[in-house]
């Protein structure tokens, strides 16, 4: 059984997991040349523990292995089955792909030209040559008829030694009537009765001239040619001409020579041209492929080479300009995420266009916190570690606020209004507020102990719980999420009544949390714009926090 289908039936990954899994596992057999085991894919895509597959193995086989290192297979093989593991053929390049195509194609096209051009010219190199015998018949012919008729052996002799100086020509021969051989390029056959040699092939005739194949012993096959020697249309006797069939075959072996050398010439050039052509296509896509992985890894700044005026130029155009767009997205999202938690974040992300921008009605918990005696302060700092003081204070304030689910709506000053409930609706907003104001005061006195920041001392919170407006608020040129409301109101007016290091906190948030909080009440305040008063409390406790 395939290991994968192995775990898939245990539960242990998922279909489309393993389908991913071999993908990576044939891009690493592409890339390294060696198989990795899929068990180690898998585990290093955190599909799965290499806990989980080893135990998935045990349970199926029936063995006892702990780890994937183990010889799994052999001890498989001791209970007679199988453990086989499908790995997929390694992607082979595109440019690759086309440079063999090509230059397969070529070599293909050149080689079946070269034939048939072969093919051709041995056919005309042997008509070649049997024009040639006949060229060398005629012209022995004319010249022998008045020297036969005189019986003239020494000139009929010197005519026919013309023939030992033409290429491929092994003997020439003049004959009487009586067969008697007059002339012949071999001075030892001259007197003799001329032998006819037996054809091997086929006799053939052109005009007055005959021809045929024989074997010619130790020259190899011979091409016979023969022409009768005609005077005032009386027959004198015969003019026999023998051509070398291999000189023929020779001058055919060169033309062949030549052709095939040509061929791999071609097809060497062919083959460069093609490589060259394929990674002209090729380096492009595998250029998209590189930045579609970087974009998978969220580098975004990853830009292609678009300077081809094609198809592939303008898809990489494209690909930079989805890549800037990524980049602003990401930068929205991670700047927007510097406000908000990842809860809120995703939230926002995956329902951009629903009501948690336009305005509606919650409870929710605002904190206000605010430094004492800023100003003051600010008189008596050097403005660069003033900022770099305030910086240290935001940064504490916003890390813990997200951290418990809040959202911080805006900094105001020297002041920080963060929000529980909204927009993501937490039942236990309250809490959360609550447990976030006593560790930011906890981490405020922990670095004003340091002596780095004593303006960490000053912090006073409020905490005030009920019914807040949110929704985006601005122009067409500018918008902000924000709260706005009674609650929001109050908050910020008892934050004056919040000494540094101390939290104070509405009558709502007392009573949701009685059992835990440790208060004192202050003096009730009168709040502009509300018929009765406010009752506030001092936070002096929080059991399992401590003061």
């Amino acid at each position: 059984m395939i290991i994968g289908e192995v775990l898939i039936a245990r539960n242990v990954i998922t279909r489309k997991e393993l389908e991913t899994a071999l993908d990576v596992q044939r891009d690493k057999l592409f890339q390294r040349g060696v198989a990795v085991p899929l068990g180690k894919v898998v585990v290093e895509l955190k599909y799965a523990t290499e806990a989980q597959i080893v135990q998935a193995v045990n349970e199926h086989y029936r063995i006892h292995v702990t780890s994937l290192s183990d010889n799994i297979r052999g001890l498989i093989r001791r209970i007679g089955d199988s453990l086989t593991e499908e790995v997929p053929a390694p992607r082979v390049p595109i440019w690759l792909q086309l440079s063999v195509t090509m230059t397969v194609v070529m070599l293909l096209t050149v080689g079946l030209l070269s034939y048939v051009i072969l093919e051709r010219q041995k056919e005309k190199l042997y008509n070649h040559a049997v024009k040639l015998g006949m060229v060398s018949l005629g012209y022995f012919g004319s010249n022998a008829k008045t020297l036969l008729l005189e019986d003239n052996i020494l000139s009929l002799n010197a005519l026919i030694k013309n023939a030992e100086g033409v290429d491929g020509h092994l003997y020439a021969l003049i004959v009487d009537n009586k067969e008697v051989i007059k002339a012949h390029t071999d001075a030892s056959q001259i007197g003799k009765t001329m032998v006819r040699y037996p054809p091997t092939g086929e006799v053939e005739s052109r005009g007055e001239v005959t021809y045929f194949t024989h074997d010619g012993g130790g020259v190899g096959p011979v091409l016979n040619m023969s022409v009768p020697i005609i005077f005032k249309e009386k027959r004198l006797g015969e003019v026999h001409v023998g051509l070398s069939i291999d000189f023929i075959d020779q001058l055919f072996l060169e033309e062949r020579a030549f052709l095939a050398i040509s061929t791999m010439i071609i097809g060497l050039i062919g083959l460069v041209v093609a490589v060259l052509f394929g990674r002209r296509f090729s380096k492009p896509i595998s250029s998209l492929v590189v930045a579609t992985q970087e974009f998978a890894k969220g580098n975004y700044s990853h830009r292609v080479d678009s300077r081809r005026n094609d198809e592939l130029g303008r898809l990489a155009t494209a690909f930079n300009r989805m890549g800037k767009e990524l980049f602003k997205q990401s930068m929205m999202r991670e700047s927007f995420g510097k406000y908000v938690g990842s809860d809120v974040l995703e939230l926002i992300m995956q329902n951009p266009e629903t009501t948690w921008l336009k305005g509606r009605k919650n409870q929710a918990t605002v904190l206000f916190a605010d430094i004492r005696g800023f100003t003051a302060y600010t008189e008596t700092r050097a403005p660069e570690t003033l900022v770099e003081e305030l910086n240290q204070y935001f940064e504490i304030a916003t890390t813990i606020i997200l951290k418990h689910g809040g959202y911080v709506d805006k900094f105001i000053g020297d002041a920080v209004l963060a929000v529980f409930g909204v927009p993501v609706n937490y039942e236990n907003h309250s809490e959360r507020c609550l447990r976030a104001a006593v560790e930011m005061q906890k981490a405020f006195r922990q670095a004003a102990e340091s002596g780095r920041n004593p303006l960490l001392s000053r912090v006073g919170i409020s905490i005030k719980s009920g019914v807040v407006v949110a929704g985006s608020i601005g122009s067409q040129a500018k918008m902000e999420y924000t709260v706005i409301g009674d609650t929001v109101n109050v908050a910020a007016y008892i934050n004056t009544l919040a000494q540094g290091g101390e939290i104070v906190v509405g009558s709502i948030v007392m009573e949701r949390h009685r059992d835990i909080l440790e208060v004192e009440s202050l003096v009730p305040q009168k709040v502009k714009g509300r018929s009765g008063l406010v009752e506030v409390y001092r936070v002096t406790g929080i059991r399992g926090y401590g003061k």
